[in-house]
């Protein structure tokens, strides 16, 4: 048995934050465009839960999917910024979307976090142990944010995002590569006692096109494709210039790659499923088309794969 992603779902705050918002940083929208291709993020108020972005991208992503959640087997959920210390989100989240009481767990890598997540889906729905997984990167990063630090402070935003992982038939066997590096741990992080993020951003850019690049190039050569057998290649969207030398890189050309980073930022976790939602609903995404996913953040961890979008094998229960 093999797999696909038979839907996505995507939600974000309301409040919209423009670069303009960051000129008491000695910063401008031509500066800031320029180094990163951000025009805008979305930031959560204080007092809405990050459980909510969640529920309803999965919500929305079930929908497309046509699948109702008493279907699911698990509900996987990748985030660093959960409303509680313990339990994370994916206990609420299977609950409040009416799931019959699934395996519901939270996974903590970072912005590779939502590869890491599917990895597993996608593993336990090939060994047969489950149809129906719904896998969600959800991000406050706004409340990790040193928002004094104009090299951090305009890169990130709050989001969730949501795909359906479905056994399926005829699918291409996705493949998958992941990897971490705990040497590097001091390049990008979170830690006590301010609990903010803090980053080496020129280094990071290095390390991140080398482990995209390498791990992209793993899968691809696991499945026996070339960069040209992909219909669209979905980054993490860290910074605009990372996802462009990725790309080039991979010899992938402009109109296979898809960038939303201009109105949502760095949304960690959240980003891939995020752009996968937007590329879906701007036409750029279709059915039977083969994703390359790649990724990168704090640990160091990356990770890439490949894996078809709404294969028409999917298996109805």
């Amino acid at each position: 048995m093999t797999v696909t992603l038979a839907g996505s779902g995507a939600a974000l705050p309301e409040r919209v934050v423009t670069n303009a918002d960051f000129a008491h940083l000695d910063s401008s929208d031509e500066w800031i465009v320029k180094r990163t291709g951000i025009r805008e993020r979305r930031w959560l108020d204080e007092h809405t839960p990050l459980a909510d972005l969640a529920v309803a991208a999965c919500e929305r992503a079930l929908a497309d999917a046509r699948l109702d959640a008493k279907e699911l087997q698990q509900v996987v959920v990748a985030t660093s910024t959960a409303d509680r210390v313990s339990p994370g989100l994916a206990v609420e989240v299977a609950t409040r979307l009416g799931a019959d009481r699934p395996a519901a767990f939270d996974v903590s890598a970072g912005c590779s976090g939502f590869l890491y997540a599917l990895d597993h889906a996608i593993a336990v729905v090939e060994s047969g142990r489950a149809e129906n997984v719904l896998v969600c990167g959800a991000e406050a990063l706004s409340r990790i944010t040193d928002k004094t630090d104009r090299s951090t402070a305009v890169l990130l935003g709050d989001g969730a995002g949501a795909v359906v992982v479905r056994a399926a038939t005829g699918a291409l066997r996705p493949a998958f590569a992941l990897g971490s590096d705990g040497e590097r741990i001091d390049l990008l992080y979170v830690g006590k006692p301010d609990h903010l993020l803090r980053m080496r951003g020129r280094e990071i850019y290095e390390h991140a096109v080398d482990a995209m690049v390498g791990s992209t190039e793993q899968v691809l050569a696991a499945r026996g494709l070339r960069t040209d057998d992909l219909d669209l290649l979905v980054a993490h969207q860290a910074n605009a210039r990372i996802v462009r030398a990725v790309a080039r890189r991979l010899a992938v050309p402009d109109e296979k790659v898809f960038l939303n980073i201009e109105r949502v930022a760095n949304t960690s976790a959240a980003s891939i499923p995020i752009a996968l939602t937007h590329a879906r609903e701007s036409g750029v995404l279709r059915p039977g088309a083969l994703l390359g996913l790649a990724t990168f953040g704090a640990g160091l961890t990356w990770g890439a794969g490949v894996i078809s979008w709404k294969h028409p094998g999917v298996r109805t229960t």
